[in-house]
């Protein structure tokens, strides 16, 4: 018998993360990326997605965070209670059902993990901006729809601008190395350790 298929959809909050996971999709054959019409979503229209993967028979489903919208109250708690909803597999044999939800977080946002394909940072960024300029004294970079369709795919973009995916997800590990010794909560990515379940995926 044949080994069953891992399938793996992965949901973002916005345009950003529909884009650029998108364009990872030759690197990694087995995932789906949701939505198909990329808007800025809620906690509560991410809710309806996860449930609707788990639906449809998805495995794994990888939820991408910006951490810069959760600093605050109500959302703060609303996506704790959320990931707490999850923590568990959603495990119904009778359906055929087995999924784990998983979320994936960076401060500020995913373009911190753009960054790291070029170099390391671990300053703190007051608004996204900074980040962004932070960002385009490596590459050129903007956050708009017509931007990344004309990227022709953000990964590879970055990496025919002397990025590297290898880097990011490195860069990325560090930032977490260090969050956790310094107590830190501002400029760290857990999109390397998804890098890593996405390539277990593969094999």
């Amino acid at each position: 018998m044949g080994k069953l298929r891992q399938t793996a959809l992965i949901l973002g909050e916005g345009p950003t993360e529909f884009f650029y996971f998108k364009s990872l999709c030759d690197v990694f054959k087995r995932i789906t990326i949701k939505p198909d019409s990329p808007k800025h979503t809620n906690l509560k229209e991410l809710e309806a997605k996860i449930e609707e993967g788990i639906a449809l028979g998805y495995n794994h489903i990888f939820c991408i965070i910006d951490m810069d919208t959760k600093d605050k109250e109500p959302e703060r708690s609303q996506y704790q209670k959320l990931k707490a909803k999850y923590a568990k597999p959603i495990d119904k044999p009778k359906k055929g059902i087995y999924c784990e939800v998983e979320f994936f977080e960076t401060h500020r946002c995913t373009e911190l993990f753009f960054l790291y394909y070029f170099r390391y940072t671990s300053r703190p960024y007051d608004d996204q901006e900074s980040l962004l300029k932070d960002l385009n004294q490596d590459v050129e970079y903007r956050k708009t729809i017509e931007f990344f369709k004309n990227s022709k795919g953000l990964h590879s973009y970055f990496e025919r601008n002397g990025g590297s995916l290898d880097t990011a997800t490195a860069n990325a590990n560090h930032s977490l190395e260090e969050k956790q010794k310094s107590d830190r909560d501002y400029t760290y990515t857990e999109l390397g350790r998804l890098m890593r379940e996405l390539k277990e995926l593969e094999k």
